[in-house]
């Protein structure tokens, strides 16, 4: 099972390792941003069901069958548990307090069985390789590293940095930089870069399988497709009308799911090198984040205008494989 995980703030790591990013940054051009979703025109697939205000950061526990959603006003993560959309259970962000089998890393919360949650301000991206917790300070350019616990190192890299994924089944970390508008890998152990290129006009989010990348390009509205081998470059361009923002991948069936925020609508496209859109569903109001219980196969969107939570069982979801 890979890690997937949620995060909440930054605290100050030691030292200072590597550079990179523009002399010019500030000359660039703002870094994407979600498009302001019009009103709904259709109603959304699923079910929905309400949660706490500005439901911000969205992560999937395919162990327990929870989506956890961190959200502001209180600051606080909910579980939700995938099957029933009930709430069961809470816990303070700030509070020194954790639900039981959570550990908490400088803020960074990672929950048992390797399972992972997520960032829960659009600006913050987080992941874990190899123990190691790596989480992005986009106004800072860096990504802070932990390891047992403790903060040891801080990266610096492109302009605010907004995805992180792991890569090569782990032996890279990959970094999409929204403002310097390019795609980075990065050895996890040592922290050296070892490539770089161009990602498109406005890229957001970032997933990973098998050797390829994905990269939403909300500005340019477009999925991108970057291969590994033999080097790292982008492959292909598959046209997204409608701002993708939202990225997740479901690794046992091999899909992609990107909310289109300027639409309200979520697509799946079938994960491989030649990606396609294989199903569109209309959402709740801002869609700004998507995650899937491969489990179960449920597909969770946040809709932050009305702070609510939407919810697609694997049959609607999964029409041709049957859940």
């Amino acid at each position: 099972m890979r890690r997937t995980l949620t995060t909440v703030a930054l605290t100050a790591a030691t030292a200072a390792v590597g550079a990179c990013g523009s002399a010019a940054v500030g000359e660039l051009p703002p870094a994407a941003h979600p498009a302001r979703s019009p009103a709904p025109a259709a109603a959304p697939a699923g079910r929905v069901v309400r949660v706490g205000a500005h439901p911000e950061g969205l992560g999937a526990d395919p162990l327990t069958h929870r989506f956890v959603v961190s959200e502001r006003a209180p600051d606080q993560l909910r579980f939700v548990d995938a099957r029933r959309g009930t709430t069961v259970g809470r816990a303070p962000i700030l509070a020194p307090a954790r639900p039981r089998g959570i550990e908490a890393f400088n803020n960074v919360f990672v929950l048992p069985g390797d399972s992972v949650l997520v960032a829960p301000r659009p600006a913050i991206a987080a992941t874990v390789i190899g123990g190691r917790i790596f989480v992005a300070d986009a106004r800072g350019g860096t990504i802070a590293v932990s390891e047992r616990g403790r903060p040891n190192r801080r990266l610096r890299v492109a302009a605010e940095p907004s995805g992180l994924s792991p890569a090569a089944g782990g032996r890279l970390l990959a970094v999409v930089s929204s403002r310097e508008r390019v795609l980075e890998l990065y050895d996890p152990r040592t922290l050296a870069r070892v490539a770089r290129v161009d990602a498109g006009v406005g890229p957001t989010h970032i997933a990973a399988e098998a050797d390829r990348l994905y990269v939403t390009d909300t500005t340019g509205g477009a999925l991108l497709v970057f291969q590994l081998r033999p080097r790292l470059h982008l492959d292909r361009r598959v046209d997204l009308p409608g701002a993708p923002y939202g990225l997740t991948v479901d690794p046992v069936r091999h899909r992609l799911w990107v909310t289109l925020t300027a639409r309200n609508e979520l697509v799946s496209l079938v994960a491989n090198g030649r990606p396609r859109p294989v199903l569109r569903l209309p959402t709740v109001r801002q869609p700004d984040a998507v995650a899937v219980d491969s489990a179960l196969g449920t597909v969770a969107i946040t809709g932050i205008s009305a702070g609510v939570l939407q919810l697609i069982g694997a049959g609607e979801a999964y029409p041709q494989h049957g859940g």
